[in-house]
């Protein structure tokens, strides 16, 4: 299975983006899906996830009530709505879905498929 993700852009702070990540398969097969991100210079950082099994839901402290993650089965979509950017939430935003476990997890090698990213600058 391909992920595919899209919706970057350049907005202002303040704004809202949603991101999306179109699986070419059926997401249901995944146990947990997750978007990380990297900014320039940094490591790759966590910043949600879903269980494809109960819909439960991990959010890092920097996004929490700001960020929102979901997911569509019938479009095979993964999302992340993005509210009250800030500056700080430019980076390369990836989406990553796990098979082999039940748990949520923020650590990337936890995570077995991933997207090749979509840009999101968020300018002061």
């Amino acid at each position: 299975v391909q992920l595919q993700a899209s919706g970057g852009g350049l907005v202002q702070a303040g704004d809202s983006l949603r991101v999306s990540c179109r699986a070419s398969g059926l997401i249901f097969d995944y146990s947990v899906m997750a978007w990380f991100r990297q900014a320039p210079g940094k490591d790759r950082e966590f910043v949600a996830a879903i269980s494809m099994i109960n819909g439960n839901t991990n959010y890092a402290n920097s996004v929490r009530d700001r960020f929102a993650i979901s997911s569509d089965r019938a479009d095979n979509t993964l999302y992340l709505q993005m509210n009250s950017l800030k500056p700080e939430d430019t980076a390369v935003y990836y989406c990553a879905a796990n098979k082999r476990t039940p748990a949520i997890s923020s650590l990337p090698q936890y995570y077995d498929d991933w997207g090749r990213g979509t840009q999101v600058t968020v300018s002061s």
